[in-house]
């Protein structure tokens, strides 16, 4: 066991550097002074350089191949093992150079992006998207792929995601998620005047701060701030950081990142402390964090049950705008389905519209088929077409992520797969909880994230995104439950049963 306890150590020393990054990181999203950019771009590099020298270390390699044929050590060891030599094998393949290059580009393009979004002008971030570009694509030859260029970004976030899988599952959602939305349509639009009149920012906080205590989110081990767009960061489950926005005439942002937001952050805080920096200690995808902001945000957040509980409360900080508004008005309001410009604003349905371009944007810069200066003009012709909506501004359209600023292609993907997952989840933890949509109508969260605790959390890498799902619902992830969920919600909320077939 001594080598494994050496393997641990390792792995738990690069852990620290790349936290450590991470608070920079964290810091320079939210209070980092504007002058202190340039430094900080460096300082990131730096931290870089030398969590890839740990990470390829040679001894590292050694031990990792003596491990991997030891029969002594527990499944759980075993897993870490078979993760950890996956990922060195992986980070062999880049050289310090361009690790420290593309932290170099990441950090210089979020404060590009930042400025781009202010003054509402695509060509400052431009030349610093071409660079990330140009470092992803030679990332994708550098680490390989099989059939697409974009498999290799993919897998940074959904290992042994494939851009023919995702092809075929976004076709789903083209022939079933769109007769859909267009049926709502075609029905009398809700009225949701009532979210966009003013909310004073501080009532809004206040009440934020009310939903994620509710959710059980351990303040303790975290602590919630601003930032342009929201976020959560983990240094460890014993402290996770999130971030929301405030629209003093939008009462959706804050309410959704919120909720989001606390959905990501119980994930990490669910994770075992004793497996810190190792494999088992970590979340499994991007797609399965996804399905627990998700469905924190929409099976709980967007249901009736959770406002039975809730409504009171942000009616009485906000009287004059709700006071006269009955909960089923507010519930119809806040679950409008309509196109939008803003993927995070947009409805739970709309919103896979947003993913597939994203998705097919990326997948084309990475193929070459289009550049970063044609971006604007793609983008648009495509809200044209999924959405059937004018994009008035680049802050509005291709400025309106983070993501790109971040080096993160092969994230957007994620967000539908979580979506879909979380749908399958929260399906079978109403099977297994029969009381539990009574449980949040007497704002008690504490039965469904217990659920999450042992169904999901505490396993960090032990299984695989589709291991897991089959693990808990006993099949594959199924589009079905999604398309489920939304007929039976959205039939309801626009009176869809009455329309003759």
């Amino acid at each position: 066991m001594k080598k494994y306890e050496t393997y641990k150590a390792h792995l738990q020393q690069l852990a620290d550097i790349r936290y450590a990054a991470a608070l920079l990181q964290w810091d320079q999203e939210t209070y980092i002074p504007k002058k202190g950019t340039l430094h900080r771009s460096r300082q990131l590099a730096t931290l870089a350089g030398i969590a890839h020298e740990l990470a390829t270390d040679p001894k590292l390699g050694d031990l990792l191949e003596a491990l991997s044929k030891d029969s002594s050590l527990s499944e759980r060891e075993k897993v870490n093992i078979k993760e950890s030599l996956r990922d060195y094998k992986k980070q062999q393949k880049y050289t310090k150079a361009f690790v420290e290059e593309q932290s170099r580009c990441i950090s210089q393009s979020f404060h590009a992006w930042q400025q781009a979004r202010e003054e509402n002008n695509f060509s400052i971030f431009a030349p610093h998207l071409e660079q990330l570009v140009k470092l992803k694509r030679e990332e994708a030859e550098m680490v390989g792929y099989e059939d697409h260029p974009y498999d290799a970004l993919l897998d940074h976030y959904e290992p042994g995601c494939k851009t023919a899988d995702l092809t075929v599952l976004f076709q789903d959602v083209k022939q079933q998620l769109v007769d859909f939305v267009k049926t709502i349509s075609e029905q009398p639009q809700n009225n949701d005047a009532v979210m966009f009149k003013h909310y004073a920012h501080q009532q809004q906080w206040d009440f934020g701060i009310e939903l994620l205590q509710q959710m059980h989110y351990d303040f303790d081990a975290g602590r919630q701030d601003l930032s342009a767009h929201p976020f959560t960061t983990s240094f460890g489950p014993k402290d996770v950081r999130v971030t929301t926005r405030v629209n003093e005439n939008d009462l959706n942002e804050m309410i959704w990142s919120t909720i989001h937001e606390g959905g990501h952050a119980l994930y990490e805080q669910g994770l075992t402390t004793e497996d810190y920096g190792l494999p088992t200690g970590e979340a499994i995808s991007l797609s399965i964090h996804e399905s627990q902001s998700r469905l924190w945000e929409n099976n709980v957040g967007r249901g009736r049950a959770y406002w039975e509980s809730n409504y009171k409360t942000l009616q009485q900080l906000f009287p004059q705008n709700l006071g006269e508004v009955d909960l089923a008005a507010f519930y119809k309001a806040m679950n409008i389905v309509k196109p939008s410009l803003i993927r995070t604003n947009a409805d739970e349905l709309t919103y896979h519209f947003h993913v597939l371009i994203r998705f097919e944007i990326e997948k084309a810069l990475m193929e070459g088929t289009i550049e970063v200066k044609d971006l604007p003009s793609y983008w648009n012709a495509r809200y044209k077409e999924y959405l059937n909506i004018e994009v008035p501004t680049d802050t509005q359209g291709v400025l309106q992520d983070i993501h790109w600023s971040h080096g993160s292609f092969g994230y957007f993907p994620t967000y539908s797969l979580g979506s879909f997952y979380a749908a399958q989840f929260y399906a079978q933890a109403l099977i297994e909880i029969p009381a539990l949509e009574a449980e949040i109508r007497a704002g008690n969260m504490l039965p469904l994230l217990q659920w999450l605790r042992e169904n999901i959390h505490q396993h960090g890498k032990l299984y695989t995104s589709e291991e897991l799902c089959q693990k808990i619902t006993g099949e594959k992830l199924n589009f079905k439950y999604f398309m489920d969920y939304a007929r039976k919600k959205y039939t309801a909320l626009y009176n869809l049963q009455t329309v003759a077939v």
